[in-house]
């Protein structure tokens, strides 16, 4: 393993909740095992993302219920293709080669898989992407 690849996992939290059994599917361990890890390392950056996204569609986002907020998260990352590319972007490039050659095996499902991650961690830290809290 080369000295990069070392540092990233050095770097990245333990997930206690992210379970790994024997009869788990490939695309299932590597969720739990790399990408979970990694959303949860690259959790601020993704906030940081998602305020630059807000402001960039005229801070719309603030003017909506809980309700619809949870929507608007979902809907940008599902439908501005832009958007989600950064996002996996911000995820892949902690992935040391080992978990990138994994990835490219099999990446339709496990994109999939690395934006529901993101859009749960978006909704759950909602209450963090108050307009208040937008340091611009």
């Amino acid at each position: 393993m080369n000295p990069r690849d070392i540092k990233l996992l050095e770097l990245r939290p333990e997930i206690p909740s992210a379970r790994i059994t024997d009869n788990m599917s490939d695309e299932e361990r590597f969720q739990n095992e790399t990408i979970r890890p990694v959303a949860k390392l690259q959790n601020d950056l993704i906030l940081a993302m998602f305020r630059n996204y807000i402001k960039k569609h005229k801070n719309k986002f603030y003017e909506l219920k809980l309700d619809r907020r949870l929507i608007y998260i979902e809907t940008a990352i599902q439908k501005d293709i832009k958007f989600r590319n950064s996002l996996k972007g911000a995820i892949i490039g902690q992935f040391t080669i080992e978990e990138y050659d994994k990835y490219i095996l099999n990446s339709s499902a496990l994109n999939k898989r690395m934006m529901n991650i993101v859009r749960e961690r978006l909704q759950s830290n909602i209450q963090l992407l108050e307009k208040h809290d937008v340091a611009y």
